[in-house]
């Protein structure tokens, strides 16, 4: 699974590092890096999770095969 980071959208809210911060990693202000991020299988929960608290929907779900 892959999640697809919209920097534009993000607002800091830092919901998703609150579910997830091993995946989820963020700047000094509190704002998603920069670049997509591939999730292992055995993350894929909390990184749904994470995603999914998104208030901005700036995290989209790519559960596409490889």
């Amino acid at each position: 699974m892959r999640i697809i980071v919209q920097n534009s959208k993000c607002q800091g809210h830092a919901r998703c590092a609150a579910q997830a911060p091993h995946i989820f990693k963020l700047d000094d202000a509190g704002y998603i890096l920069l670049g997509d991020i591939e999730v292992a299988k055995e993350e894929e929960l909390p990184a749904s999770r994470g995603a999914r608290s998104c208030p901005e929907h700036a995290l989209e779900l790519d559960r596409a095969p490889g």
